[in-house]
């Protein structure tokens, strides 16, 4: 029974100090496998132009320890109700460039949904780490295009242990090279392409972190959305509206999102929509809230959680969603330009092993240094002794045959120099100090007196002292402090002698010392 009841402590203590272990080690560990390359630690900069019906929009970003700041939103309307035209495109990027001072900053290109193809796809799991060249044969299978002719890019969605599942975006080339040349040769170089509803995406984890949303985009002609499930684009959808009747635009809304609302039901999650409504008839939005889910929210009407971004600003809502995607860190972000082409992060072993060794020549340097130190002061002590010990015992013969020839010496030079006898002076000191004072050493030399001891208040004695027709220049020694043990202050007066005269040459270096 005891031995039962041991092993259950000794199991119950194994079990804390591992729990204990684990919560230093971890942090220890993820600061000793810190990525340099981590891009949060950096300031970065990015300039976003968003392609849409009718104008483009530009947003210019910054980030600085992971806090984004918006410096500039800029909208550029087209003559007509169409996509931008390339060069129209590069012209207008041009002069905000030279406006908003962003010539030499990274460009993400936002493109709309109509533009590319999303699909959501099925492999074995064995293929994940291969998913760039799978892609590449399967493509055209997948898509209308082939690899050659098309700009790709992939998320994963899910995965199992026998499969994976994941998003494919796909623009034909030929459609988006037009573009990228002409802000080439503007001396504009786009680095990321993107979806409109990725950067959309992106926005709404910020305003909702707990959501997964319905987003519609809602112009007067065009439309487009999606789900966003997992921080994924799912059920992406586009279309035209052929008819201005508002009744018409609002069950053609309705059906298309009715799939996605019921994928939101299978699941048990609740349904939220957004909706950026560019057209800005009342009417419109009173059937929107009549007609849909009663959990719909107008972006228009939302308060963007950035400095300086106000619902009045959504008009640029997509080129400011591409900012945010682009700058805020992710390890899964879509471009389109990669082609599925994924740059593998390595943690840095070789800074891990430096600073592990680091660690350990510290530790060692603790444990051992005091040691080192306090032999290396014994040594020199002993040194010190062995040496001295010759000079001690001469000292001490030498000190007894002082001590007689002193008190000669003293009679002599009492006679010989013209100043005050010792004697009157102690007298003096007698009379000058209080009661409450007592004196432990005092101490004669040719020109000064320096005596030591104890008072209740070491302070007051230096004005009786300076008043004496004896002394002069009275001062302390050495700083007093307050003897616990007495109750009194421990005090060093030195001070001259009033009225003593200099004397080229002596035969004797006379001092005159009483102890207690």
């Amino acid at each position: 029974m005891n031995g039962t009841i041991a092993i259950k402590k000794i199991t119950g203590f194994a079990t804390i100090s591992t729990k204990v272990i684990r919560g230093f080690l971890n942090p220890l560990w993820r600061i000793l496998s810190f990525n340099l390359t981590d891009e949060r630690i950096y300031p970065a900069k990015n300039v976003s132009i968003s392609i849409e019906k009718g104008k483009i929009t530009i947003a210019y970003g910054t980030r600085f320890l992971s806090k984004i700041n918006i410096k500039a939103l800029k909208e550029i309307e087209t003559e007509d109700e169409k996509y931008p035209q390339p060069d129209f495109l590069a012209s207008s990027a041009l002069v905000a460039s030279n406006e908003l001072g962003f010539r030499k900053t990274d460009i993400t290109l936002s493109i709309p949904k109509a533009w590319a193809i999303t699909k959501m796809a099925e492999f074995p799991h064995t293929v994940k780490d291969n998913l760039h060249t799978v892609l590449s044969y399967e493509l055209d299978r997948l898509t209308p295009f082939s690899s050659e002719d098309a700009l790709f890019d992939y998320k994963i969605i899910s995965e199992t242990k026998d499969k994976i599942t994941i998003l494919i975006i796909v623009v034909k080339k030929e459609l988006i090279t037009p573009y990228l040349d002409a802000l080439k040769e503007k001396g504009l170089k786009v680095r990321n392409l993107i979806l409109n509803l990725s950067g959309i995406e992106t926005l709404l984890k910020l305003i909702n972190k707990n959501k997964e949303p319905i987003f519609i985009d809602l112009d007067k002609n065009y439309y487009e959305g999606a789900l966003f499930i997992n921080n994924s684009i799912y059920g992406a959808f586009s279309g035209n509206f052929k008819d201005n009747d508002l009744k018409t635009k609002v069950d053609i809304l309705s059906k298309e999102i009715e799939p996605l609302i019921n994928t939101l039901k299978i699941n048990e999650k609740p349904v939220n929509i957004y909706i950026n409504l560019k057209d800005k008839d009342s009417h419109l939005k009173e059937l929107l809230k009549a007609n849909l889910n009663p959990a719909i929210n107008f972006l228009n009407d939302i308060n963007i959680p950035l400095k300086g971004i106000t619902p009045s600003k959504t008009a640029c809502i997509n080129s400011l969603s591409a900012v945010l995607n682009t700058l805020m860190p992710s390890s899964d972000k879509i471009n389109i330009l990669s082609n599925g082409i994924r740059e593998q992060i390595k943690t840095p072993k070789i800074l891990t092993i430096i600073l592990v060794l680091i660690i350990i020549g510290l530790w060692i340097i603790y444990l051992i240094s005091p040691l080192k130190i306090e032999n290396k002061r014994l040594l020199e002590i002993d040194k010190e002794i062995k040496a001295k010990k010759e000079e001690v015992q001469k000292v001490e013969d030498i000190k007894k045959e002082i001590d007689n020839v002193r008190k000669e010496i003293n009679t002599i030079n009492e006679f010989k120099y013209n100043r005050y006898i010792t004697l009157d002076m102690l007298k003096e000191l007698t009379t000058i100090i209080p009661k409450n004072c007592w004196l432990t050493r005092v101490r004669f030399t040719e020109k000064n007196v320096e005596i030591e001891g104890f008072a209740s208040s070491a302070t007051g004695l230096l004005s009786k002292l300076e008043s004496s027709k004896y002394f002069k220049k009275v001062e302390f020694a050495s700083p007093t402090f307050r003897d616990l043990r007495m109750n009194a202050d421990r005090f060093n007066i030195r001070m001259e002698i009033e009225g003593i005269k200099t004397i080229e040459k002596k035969p004797v270096q006379e001092e005159d010392e009483f102890e207690e």
